[in-house]
């Protein structure tokens, strides 16, 4: 069976459990098979425009190596691709935190604060999926954080 069978395979699955325009309701029992599915879909749609990005990334600065005899237009250059090359390490590790999300899914933790086990807001996990903390944990966490750095 090949990777695109598999997805095609996992796409039928998510049609099957998730209808057109569904969006998880505080009405419905949490982390449910359609909230679960939902997410899921939601990271793993993410994560591909994030490679896709990245792939784009690589030809453009592969294709790129040109010699520019002016130095202040050859300075800018390097400082574009500097910038660049942060903001695909930036990527790279939102890489990462989406594949533990995905994880937290399979492994059923997902939607619940990893500081106080409580569910976090499905309002929280719809603007940032990768959430692990509720609101409140994630300000106390912060807070903290903020206080040792000025130590």
């Amino acid at each position: 069976m090949s990777d695109f069978d598999l997805l095609e395979g996992d796409k039928m699955k998510q049609d099957q459990i998730l209808p057109d325009g569904y969006t998880p309701a505080e009405d419905e029992p949490f982390m449910n098979e359609r909230q679960l599915e939902y997410f899921r879909k939601k990271l793993i749609d993410w994560r591909s425009d994030l490679l896709e990005d990245s792939r784009d990334t690589i030809e453009g600065l592969q294709g790129n190596t040109r010699n520019i005899p002016d130095i202040t237009d050859r300075a800018s250059e390097e400082t574009d691709r500097a910038l660049e090359l942060r903001t695909r390490d930036r990527q790279r590790k939102l890489v990462s935190k989406i594949d533990a999300a995905l994880r937290r899914i399979d492994e059923g933790e997902y939607g619940y604060c990893e500081v106080t086990g409580e569910p976090i807001s499905l309002k929280r996990l719809d603007a940032r999926p990768i959430a692990t903390m509720t609101l409140e944990a994630q300000e106390r966490h912060e807070r903290r954080e903020k206080v040792h750095r000025d130590d």
